[in-house]
């Protein structure tokens, strides 16, 4: 645009010596000649005009230290002092904020964006979302972070008393009978411990019979009555609600609860209990080996977009903007927070913002800030010089006229 605007102020320039010389050449033809000569003439007052007024913005024109010219390098700092004014009088005020944003409902848009799975944002978002996991969990020290989540988890650990806990716990499953499958389940492994080690029972009842029962062979006729009822026993429990056996065992739970609660002496066991077992190398070895496992799970699952991880990413983010839309009481709370966010934002760190800008404009050296608005405005400045060529020399013709009607 700048070669155009010049290249049109040029033409002009030929055209009037061109126009001069076929005048004196040809006297005849200078009534007519004298229009095109008024145009041309007023076109070039018009063009250099604007082109000195354009220059003059950015830099010297030729050169020369005329005054009132490199208006923008000169003026810099008073322009990002400006710059900044209008910035916070007209955009980061907190009322200019709450009122833009009043009617934009901000958990609608975000929800439609996250429940269209074709968008390639929503993609971008996953895959970020799963690179950026993996490149935590990869940055960081496997070693020191485990050791820093034990830390943590027994320091969690120490601070509860674990004891109240367990005897609520246990106090509430058998109020909801849900410790019978515990104590059946319980019952079949010593049915099935007991016939897996049959051989060893009866040899140890014949050990320690009387020499003449063994010799009478009664030895084994007790081992298998001993066996017979024990199985007899258990099968008896697991089929009878109210075995007395299962009701007692379900009073010593019941004791048990109730001493991990009331029992000053069962809770300070269990809390030394609770400290030997954080402290033990063994139990700290073997966290260091599942966090490792499942670190490693972790980053192979998020590096891998076909892996479970990104399938999950993509139903959580496509539920969450499907509850965005649906919901409008959630809608409501995500619109108040974000204009609450936002005004806070604008109220407690939009001097800064405007500070940041007028500092970084006063910091861009006298070309930079002149290449800059030139390379955004330059292209209709531009347009300026043309159309001052070309209206300049309109306005030639409309004076040469009243000049010929004087």
């Amino acid at each position: 645009m700048r070669m155009f605007a010049t290249g049109l102020l040029l033409a002009m320039a030929v055209a009037f010596v061109a126009l001069r010389k076929l005048a004196g050449l040809h006297p005849a033809w200078a009534p007519a000649l004298d229009w095109a000569i008024a145009f041309t003439e007023a076109a070039m007052v018009g063009g250099l005009a604007d082109w000195f007024a354009v220059t003059a913005l950015f830099r010297r024109p030729l050169g020369l230290p005329i005054p009132h010219t490199a208006i923008i390098p000169e003026n810099k700092d008073r322009i990002a002092d400006s710059m900044a004014t209008f910035l916070r009088e007209n955009f980061l005020t907190p009322q200019v904020v709450a009122r833009r944003i009043n009617a934009f409902n901000f958990a609608a848009a975000a929800g439609g964006f996250l429940s269209d799975p074709g968008r390639v944002g929503q993609s971008r978002i996953r895959a970020g979302a799963a690179n950026l996991i993996a490149d935590v969990l990869e940055s960081l020290d496997p070693d020191r972070l485990g050791n820093q989540v034990r830390a943590g988890l027994a320091r969690q650990l120490e601070r509860v008393e674990v004891a109240p806990l367990l005897g609520q716990m246990l106090s509430a499953m058998i109020a909801d009978r849900r410790h019978l499958p515990l104590v059946e389940g319980a019952v079949r492994w010593a049915g099935e411990a007991l016939e897996a080690n049959e051989d060893m029972v009866r040899a140890m009842i014949r050990e320690r019979a009387h020499s003449l029962l063994r010799l009478t062979g009664l030895d084994s006729r007790i081992a298998s009555s001993v066996l017979d009822g024990l199985y007899k026993l258990l099968a008896e429990m697991i089929v009878q609600p109210d075995h007395p056996l299962k009701l007692k065992v379900e009073q010593m739970l019941e004791g048990l609860a109730e001493r991990l609660v009331n029992d000053p002496e069962t809770r300070a066991r269990v809390e030394n209990a609770k400290r030997d077992l954080i402290a033990n190398p063994a139990v700290g070895q073997w966290w260091q080996s599942v966090w490792e496992r499942l670190r490693r799970k972790l980053v192979d699952a998020a590096r891998n977009p076909d892996a479970v991880l990104a399938g999950q990413l993509t139903t959580m983010l496509g539920e969450l903007g499907t509850a965005l839309q649906d919901d409008p009481r959630l809608q409501a709370q995500i619109n108040r927070f974000a204009r609450r966010t936002l005004v806070g934002v604008t109220a407690r760190y939009g001097e800064e913002i405007v500070g940041l800008v007028s500092g970084t404009v006063k910091r861009w050296d006298a070309s930079t800030i002149s290449n800059r608005l030139e390379g955004a405005v330059g292209r209709d400045l531009q347009f300026i010089r043309i159309n001052g060529t070309l209206v300049g020399g309109l306005f030639g013709v409309c004076i040469h006229a009243i000049d010929r009607l004087l």
